[in-house]
């Protein structure tokens, strides 16, 4: 896609179906100019009361500093109308101790710093010609990733839980997502500065499947609900509009077990709007064409999505009636047969909770992460049981409850949709209910490992291959890198 210009001498790109998750964007430039300084903005739609959209992440690199410092820094934040900007995130950090993870990768790479502290040794060899080495002073060597009049190529990648920053190969930065500041928000990339912009490359972008070449169709399509008939178990998948892979690989894989094939089990995708209207005219289609698509009526956001969880225990008691009702996202492979073997081993249908249990969990304080909870929300130190996200089972009188509380306005609203789910068991259990707690370790939270019943984080060829080795070979192997 072209780079258009900007009034204000920088340049922007538009990205019509947002990013996902394995999307990048690679820049090539010199920074030049006075000062070198240069900024890109991944910036969303404008809401309609607020005519400034919101700016999903700033990286603001200042070769020669800023009041805080005189030596080169990064700056990461994010800005939206409503909370203006968030906490400044600094590379090279004034707090190391605070550098968190964010993908397994840390905040700030602890080698970005002002200057080089090797010293250049030179020596003669034994054929007269002259050697020049570099060799360390015993510190580790510092180096700042961005220099004046030097071409650099970035690479800015979509990770699971936030946005990665690589140059010239190298790791140099992470920024974790903040609440309503999601990757499939963002419409437009905006590069201005001191900066002499040779190319911007976006790759891995969402797309929808060309229906025409698509020879497996009616395979496909979801099996017809029986009228009137129980199932086993109803699986509600997560999923974001421009998420059109994800969905396109859990049909072609885990949708295609025997179970849901012969309408023993249903699944469906529930999905929120997209501000794009071209975004949700491919959804629209889609749910045309596969049947297996609940549209919610919001703009998805992560603040919201507990609304979805209450949605799939509408649909598995109401619209249909499941004995259970399962939660998991797009990005999650299910192993069907082994979640109904379990479900029959354990050997109850009421009061229960079956997933990756979590005993021991306390809020996150912290206002710019994803998970932050303020003491309004939940002033309790701990949470009460709750089962991991990516792959949980209640029991459909749970669920009942559930659609019951929240039709008559009693249900406690909790954005952390798998927290809310363990908070509104434990308060049906201090009403009676008798609960069983089933933890699976064979549910991974992150990843995959052999023998699994779901393994998250799994991109749509993951999916694939996962799917190929269980038909191939009746076992449940991950697959690699």
């Amino acid at each position: 896609m072209n780079a258009s210009e900007l009034h204000d001498n920088g340049f922007q790109l538009r990205l019509p179906c947002g990013l996902t998750q394995g999307s990048s964007i690679t820049f090539i430039g010199i920074p030049n100019g006075l000062l070198g300084n240069f900024r890109i903005d991944l910036t969303g739609e404008p809401l309609p009361d607020e005519p400034d959209p919101p700016i999903i992440l700033h990286y603001n690199v200042r070769l020669h500093g800023d009041k805080i410092t005189e030596d080169p820094v990064i700056v990461q934040n994010s800005w939206t109308g409503a909370h203006d900007w968030g906490e400044e995130e600094r590379c090279p950090s004034p707090d190391p101790e605070k550098n968190k993870k964010v993908d397994e990768l840390d905040q700030c790479n602890e080698m970005v710093g002002k200057g080089d502290n090797r010293t250049i040794k030179v020596s003669r060899q034994s054929n007269g010609a002259t050697k020049f080495s570099m060799v360390q002073d015993g510190k580790p060597r510092k180096s700042f990733p961005f220099k004046q009049n030097y071409l650099f190529v970035a690479t800015l990648r979509v990770g699971s839980e936030g946005l990665q920053m690589a140059v010239d190969g190298k790791h140099i930065t992470s920024f974790a997502f903040r609440e309503t500041l999601e990757p499939w928000l963002v419409s437009e990339i905006r590069i201005s500065g001191d900066i002499n912009l040779i190319s911007v490359v976006a790759s891995g972008l969402p797309t929808s499947e060309d229906l025409e070449h698509i020879i497996d169709l009616e395979a496909l399509k979801a099996t017809p609900l029986p009228p009137k008939r129980p199932l086993e178990l109803f699986i509600g998948v997560f999923s974001t509009t421009n998420n059109f892979k994800r969905r396109m690989a859990v049909r072609r894989s885990w949708m295609q077990y025997d179970a849901v094939r012969s309408g023993q089990v249903a699944i469906r995708f529930f999905v929120g709007l997209h501000k794009n209207q071209m975004v949700n005219e491919e959804l629209w289609n889609e749910a045309l064409t596969y049947g297996d698509i609940q549209l919610m009526p919001f703009v998805d956001y992560y603040s919201l999505i507990t609304w979805k969880t209450i949605a799939i225990c509408i649909f598995g008691t109401q619209v249909i009636s499941a004995k259970f009702v399962m939660k998991t996202d797009d990005d999650a492979f299910v192993r069907v047969d082994e979640v109904l073997l379990s479900l029959q081993r354990i050997g109850t249908t009421r009061g229960l909770l079956y997933g990756l249990i979590n005993s021991d969990s306390h809020p996150h304080r912290d206002p710019d992460s994803k998970w932050y909870i303020s003491l309004e929300e939940w002033p309790e130190d701990t949470y009460p049981p709750w089962a991991h996200g990516p792959g949980y089972v209640v029991s459909s009188d749970i669920a009942k409850a559930i659609y019951r509380k929240q039709s008559k306005g009693r249900l406690k609203m909790f954005k952390l949709e798998d927290v809310a789910m363990g908070i509104w068991i434990a308060d049906m259990k201090k009403k009676g209910l008798n609960i069983t707690y089933k933890s699976d370790d064979r549910i991974f939270n992150e990843g995959c490992k052999n023998n699994y019943v779901v393994a998250h984080y799994q991109g749509p060829r993951e999916m694939l291959c996962l799917w190929q080795k269980i038909q191939e070979k009746q076992s449940a192997e991950c697959c690699g890198d």
